[in-house]
């Protein structure tokens, strides 16, 4: 299969297979016909790995891998670009949503702007209530917009094939486990190349309490990690910067239930951008 977009998906036992298929409808249902998605089951339980691969039977644009082991996100991505035919890849979860028009967007974007080398936009948050947050994202990140959290939404972003292949895919280091986005962005930067975000939400990002509780102490430890080897790389690591570094720590030691009520009163969509649905 030849196509323009290669949509990657890593998945391992999705917790619900409404949602799990709620996020394939969406690509099938995009505007811009010209896809495949790729789903990489990483070592599901058999019973789940059934469902997963039933996601082919809704449209022949639709190719599951399946993997014995569970080897990882990053594994699984890197696996994903391996075989993609596309020009420009895609990201996308196993539990977000993307708008209709999302890659008929991006593609448009990085057809008109060949100085950028990915594409994301702002995002909805949702849980089971449906949207309950807007998240803008800086237009046009540099590097200081690194320091505070990564510039980009990891499933909101398209890139061109040739950029990924360029810097070596994912990290499957266990050193940037969980945070293998950020990681990926602070290389891609590196090397002179430039990401743009789209002032529009483009894709609803399933975000609730549980998704709080499974950011484990060690997980923020590795962040600090992948941060402060990011500036470094970056040229932004000082002592006016170094608060950020260890930011992943702080955060951490806020509980699980005040984290997810603060982060529910920031990112309360305001008046007009309620307005724009």
């Amino acid at each position: 299969m030849e196509s323009k977009i290669s949509v990657i998906m890593g998945v391992f036992n999705p917790g619900d297979s409404d949602r799990f298929f709620r996020a394939v409808d969406s690509i099938i249902q995009q505007s811009f016909p010209d896809w495949e998605l790729i789903l990489y089951d990483d070592g599901s339980r058999e019973e789940i790995a059934e469902v997963i691969s039933s996601a082919s039977e809704r449209d022949q644009r639709i190719v599951c891998i399946r993997s014995e082991q569970n080897r990882g996100l990053a594994f699984a991505l890197n696996e994903c670009i391996r075989r993609a035919a596309g020009e420009y890849i895609a990201r996308m979860d196993d539990d977000d949503f993307a708008k209709p028009d999302r890659l008929q967007k991006q593609v448009e974007f990085l057809q008109n702007n060949p100085q950028y080398q990915w594409v994301g936009s702002d995002i909805e948050l949702m849980d089971r209530n449906g949207v309950w947050g807007y998240q803008k994202m800086p237009e046009m990140p540099a590097k200081r917009d690194y320091l505070f959290n990564s510039p980009f939404v990891h499933p909101s972003v398209m890139f061109r094939k040739a950029a990924l292949v360029k810097v070596g895919g994912y990290s499957a280091s266990q050193a940037v486990l969980q945070c293998e986005d950020y990681d990926l962005f602070f290389r891609l930067q590196k090397e002179g190349m430039r990401g743009y975000n789209l002032q529009e939400p483009l894709l609803q990002y399933w975000e609730d309490y549980e998704s709080y509780k499974r950011r484990t102490y060690r997980r923020r430890i590795r962040e600090m990690k992948v941060r402060c080897r990011g500036f470094r790389e970056l040229g932004i690591l000082n002592q006016r910067t170094f608060p950020y570094v260890v930011k992943p720590l702080f955060v951490g030691a806020i509980p699980a239930p005040v984290h997810h009520y603060i982060k529910r009163k920031i990112r309360r969509p305001k008046r007009e951008e309620r307005m724009r649905k």
